[in-house]
Order: structure tokens, then C-alpha cells, then sequence
């Protein structure tokens, strides 16, 4: 028998934190039809947010890795949120991910692929997704990442 998403991310050491609030005027998820679009997520720790600056200034590529993952794991507390149920989740279809950096910075993939390896990891197959990475001249409250997703729901 496979193991669960929640199982792997207890592997991991991992522990889904409370969603964040929306900053603004929006949703923090929307869920239509088997689709599970969430809203951009910044590296929200449990301190508040982490990773403030631009990558490759800043910060390194490997604190854009940092950022990335911690995006990714408060992705999933989202799709928690609005599933109830990690498991109802079929796959992750694609994410977004925004790199605070200069115009001369071009390393988004590598610090992009700090979200999608945690991905893979904790949900297996179902993890692997389509993506972009793109540089964002800057990002809310200066984040140095910030990354949405669209999910397959079963």
C-alpha cells in the first residue's frame, strides 16, 4: 500500500501549520468543479514571514530554496483547509512560482525546484507537476517567493 501524503510529510518532519489569512481583498483558495486553485502563499513561518529580500542579493539561491519549500508546505496546509482531507487530492497540476530578484538574476528554476522537490516528496507521483518560475521585481512585504498551485481534486 502507497504511503499517504500525511504520512510522508510526518517522514519529513513536517507539521502543516494553520493556513494564513488573506492579506487583501481576496480568497485564500477556490475550489470549482474537481479544480483546487490556491492563492499565492509567501514563506510564512511560525514567527511570521521569513525570507524577506531579493534572491541572489539578499538572499542566496539556497535561502530561495528555503523560501520556496516553505511556500510549498503552506500550499498544502491550504489544500488541507479547503479539502478537509489531503487524500482528496488526485494531483497537483501546476504551480507558479515569483522570484523577488534583480533583472540579472537567472536562477529562478533552481530556487523554484526547493517547492517542487518538497512536493514530490510528500505526495509521490500526485506531486509531480507543470511549472513556472519567473523574477518578480518585487513581491508582497518584500518575500523573497512567493508560489500558487492548481490542484486535481478526486
Amino acid at each position: 500500500m502507497s504511503q499517504t501524503i500525511e504520512s510522508r510529510l510526518a517522514d519529513l518532519g513536517v507539521t502543516l501549520p494553520s493556513p494564513s489569512a488573506p492579506a487583501a481583498n481576496y480568497v485564500p483558495y477556490v475550489l470549482t468543479g474537481n479544480q483546487l486553485f490556491i492563492s499565492g502563499q509567501l514563506p510564512m513561518g511560525p514567527e511570521g514571514l521569513e525570507y524577506v529580500g531579493k534572491v541572489g542579493g539578499d538572499l542566496s539561491v539556497k535561502d530561495g530554496k528555503s523560501a520556496a519549500r516553505l511556500c510549498a508546505i503552506n500550499l498544502l496546509a491550504q489544500a488541507k483547509a479547503a479539502t478537509g482531507d489531503l487524500e482528496k487530492i488526485a494531483r497537483l497540476v501546476k504551480i507558479v512560482g515569483f522570484v523577488n530578484s534583480d533583472g540579472d538574476f537567472a536562477q529562478q528554476p533552481q530556487v523554484i525546484n526547493g517547492a517542487s522537490d518538497f512536493l514530490v516528496e510528500a505526495m509521490g507521483d500526485k506531486g509531480r507537476h507543470a511549472r513556472s518560475a519567473v523574477s518578480a521585481a518585487s513581491l508582497p512585504f518584500g518575500a523573497g517567493v512567493e508560489i500558487e498551485a492548481i490542484f486535481e481534486i478526486a
